[in-house]
């Protein structure tokens, strides 16, 4: 039995490289025992390439990283016996009935045959699959398909669940379900690593990481990173068009930066440049056509735009 100090997760100088392509750079990181903690970051920025690493699936190239108190460099197999794992594609087998999944993976994660039975029940209530058993999981909707894979990887009842992008391709109300699960499960202890695009999803974590280009650029509750991250004041604007608007923007010297929010701009402003009816006045004559400007609170979303917007610009000053 592995006894998971207060740090499930503790990470030290990660690195991973293939050739010369840097894909983790000096990751420190620590997750706490029953902490629900979300990784953050775009396409390419290292997350599944870390999540392999931290469940012993690929050896890192320098730095220490230990997972439920194993190395994972040197008990890889250790490790992948104390974790759940759920890759961002599903990892079932369509053919098979839900019961027979359950069935196998309890096989593979070597409980113990006379615990199997009552492990299988527990997994079904959990993934409220009760009454499934005996469905090909082929004809499961998507969400019930990511509830049984989570039942399957977590049979063990490990101390430690690594999800990447769990619930991509799953309905909101299904994804709220299964962070329903998740939260479940952390209250009985479980710590979860979990990596995911959608922002909302992120609100539910109790801290995150951003990570792009293999960096950590921000760690903090969603709370701290939308207190800290953005440094100027935030404002949504609701205009036409909006292509001629950025570039309007663009030449006031008081706006710091801007993005499409949907049909709209949320733009951020240094704060001694805030003057909503002097921007107004400056956009319309500019042939800006203005209907509703007003500040608001950051999101997240606002917070991983910023962040990876000044990452990059910081990227390319230092390469030029």
């Amino acid at each position: 039995m592995t006894t998971v100090t207060e740090n499930s997760v503790v990470v030290r100088d990660l690195v991973k490289r293939f050739g010369r392509f840097v894909a983790v750079d000096r990751l420190n990181l620590e997750v706490r025992k029953g902490e629900v903690f979300g990784f953050l970051g775009p396409n390419g920025a290292g997350k599944s390439t870390t999540i392999r690493m931290l469940c012993g699936l690929l050896r890192p190239s320098e730095g220490q990283a230990t997972v439920a108190g194993f190395d994972v460099a040197h008990k890889p197999e250790s490790v992948r016996q104390s974790i759940g794992y759920m890759s961002q594609k599903f990892s079932l087998y369509n053919d098979l009935k839900v019961i027979e999944n359950l069935r196998l993976f309890a096989g593979l994660y070597s409980v113990p045959a006379q615990l199997v039975p009552e492990r299988i029940a527990w997994a079904l209530k959990m993934a409220n699959l009760l009454g499934r058993e005996n469905s090909i999981t082929a004809e499961l909707p998507g969400g019930w398909k990511q509830r049984l894979a989570l039942g399957c990887a977590v049979l063990h009842k490990p101390p430690v669940v690594f999800l990447d992008e769990p619930t991509s391709g799953v309905d909101p109300i299904s994804r709220r379900q299964f962070w329903d699960l998740i939260h479940h499960m952390a209250a009985d202890g479980v710590t979860v690593f979990v990596s995911t695009h959608y922002m909302e999803e992120a609100e539910y974590c109790n801290r995150l990481a951003l990570i792009f280009r293999g960096k950590i650029v921000a760690l903090g509750s969603p709370t701290e990173l939308k207190q800290r991250s953005l440094k100027g004041q935030l404002l949504a604007l609701n205009c036409e068009p909006l292509a001629h608007a950025i570039e309007v923007l663009a030449t006031d010297p008081g706006v710091m930066d801007v993005a499409i929010y949907g049909s709209s701009l949320h733009l951020t402003m240094s704060p001694e440049a805030v003057n909503i009816p002097e921007l107004e006045s400056y956009l319309k004559q500019h042939g800006v056509r203005v209907f509703c400007i007003e500040t608001i609170r950051p999101s997240l979303e606002d917070v991983f735009v910023a962040l990876s917007t000044n990452q990059g610009a910081d990227t390319r000053s230092t390469e030029s």
